[in-house]
């Protein structure tokens, strides 16, 4: 691990990566890798653990297309200098920003969205200038091997090395010191990498996750609403970090949402599950989803079964379960929806913010006032409107959570900066040089001073 650290250290101390040229060579290298393998790469996943064909193109493969393209877009405009005035006290003179790569970057993406999650912070990566190191989820061992055999034949090696293994590998990853560390994850690993940076002082970018609550007011369209929380938390079996983790719906509205979902849940998922079923990633995760079920103490309204053999768990919907199980205080990550009846949007808005900030808050309602209520009086990572997981998709929105789900933010232009150093410059002209600002200092000069500055 040390010697492809100084060798990507000494790639970047070069000088290699900073042209244009070589940046928008890896973004498009990015971009062809997931168009021309994109068989491979889907039946990797597919091996890993049954993501459907056209769900792992959607999520997976699409994205990081959409992403690498827009980055070479727009590319030599976010490498512009921004000038800004520099004040009076610096006439004559001129003030900018050069933003520059911050180094050697460190990639830990997760096994739920394998390729996506891998690529989508390599294209900041290097977009921003910087050399990498990628290391894929040993949980997704087929899509990681792939990723190791692809990335060299359409990025520089010497710029990016794509280094498997297990936690033993992460963990000796992470005693080196990379200017920048880049964490997908769970809340609870993404400290243990803030620690490792903190005795290195470098930088990080922790993308964790949480309960993204969905609260539905009585004025929404509800048959909408159900079927996109049903997409939502059904997509990738609910093994996503911005998935619709409970729903908060109005008293009036709660019946109607409830057979809504299950309604809607039956008709994504078809007649036939081999078709449209994600399996859970393996059955240490099954057995979690399971005891969270069992003790949850609230009525199934659909589903509830589990399946060891098929590694699936049936789409369940949990009415008014027990408000301090474990089901709603961990993160789900699973197919299993709690609904928790509310008696006002109030209310609604005093259950989230009694729990941890999270990644992302879903809203459907047909009232603006409701909205900028709902955004203004709660505080999550991002906010999608009738509507869950879609901001993700936006090249321009940045994505990231606050506190403890996440620190940072990438995509589009954010991504570019998160793995940029903006440095402030100032040139001062040489003339006048008043002696005014220099000591001693008399009663004379310091008014003179007030009265310009």
């Amino acid at each position: 691990m040390a010697e492809v650290f100084d060798r990507l250290r000494a790639t970047f101390r070069s000088g290699r990566t900073r042209s244009v040229k070589w940046r928008a060579d890896q973004l498009r290298g990015i971009e062809r890798m997931v168009i021309d393998h994109e068989a491979k790469l889907l039946q990797a996943m597919a091996d890993d653990f049954g993501k459907p064909r056209f769900e792992a193109w959607m999520t997976d493969l699409m994205p990081v297309a959409v992403e690498a393209a827009h980055a070479r877009k727009h590319l030599a405009r976010w490498m512009r200098a921004r000038w800004t005035w520099p004040g009076k006290a610096n006439i004559p003179g001129r003030s900018w920003t050069m933003p520059e790569p911050l180094g050697t970057v460190l990639i830990i993406a997760p096994w739920n969205y394998p390729v996506q999650l891998a690529l989508s912070p390599l294209v900041a990566a290097v977009a921003a200038g910087n050399t990498a190191v990628l290391k894929p989820s040993e949980l997704a061992p087929a899509t990681s091997a792939a990723l190791a055999r692809l990335v060299p034949q359409y990025l520089d090696p010497r710029g990016v090395t794509v280094v498997e293994g297990a936690v033993d590998v992460s963990t000796e990853l992470l005693e080196l010191p990379f200017d920048h560390l880049f964490f997908t994850g769970s809340t609870t690993v993404g400290k243990v990498v803030m620690a490792a940076a903190a005795r290195h002082l470098s930088s990080v970018t922790l993308e964790l996750g949480g309960k993204s609550p969905v609260i539905v007011a009585r004025d929404a369209d509800i048959e909408i609403a159900a079927r996109r929380i049903a997409w939502g938390k059904l997509l990738n079996a609910g093994q996503t970090c911005i998935a619709p983790d409970y729903v908060l719906v109005e008293r009036p509205v709660a019946d109607r949402l409830v057979d809504s979902v299950t309604s809607a849940m039956a008709s994504l998922e078809g007649s036939d599950p081999h078709l449209t079923r994600t399996r859970i990633v393996n059955q240490r995760h099954l057995g979690r989803l399971e005891s969270l079920l069992k003790e949850s103490g609230g009525q199934v309204a659909t589903g509830g079964t589990v399946d060891h053999d098929e590694r699936w768990i049936e789409p369940t919907v949990v009415v008014d379960p027990d408000r301090s199980s474990a089901l709603m205080r961990d993160e789900i990550f699973g197919p299993i929806l709690p609904v928790v009846v509310v008696d006002s949007l109030d209310e609604a808005i005093g259950f989230v913010n009694e729990r941890d900030k999270p990644l992302a808050l879903y809203l459907f309602t047909g009232s603006r006032a409701t909205e900028r209520q709902i955004i203004e009086e709660t505080s999550s990572g991002g906010v999608c409107v009738n509507h869950v997981v879609m901001h993700f998709l936006v090249p321009e929105l940045p994505f990231g959570g606050v506190g403890p789900s996440g620190t940072g933010a990438y995509h589009g232009l954010a991504g570019f900066e998160e793995l940029s150093h903006r440095k402030p410059i100032l040139r001062r002209g040489v003339r006048p040089d008043l002696s005014v600002v220099y000591p001693p200092f008399t009663e004379a000069k310091e008014r003179l001073l007030r009265r310009i500055l």
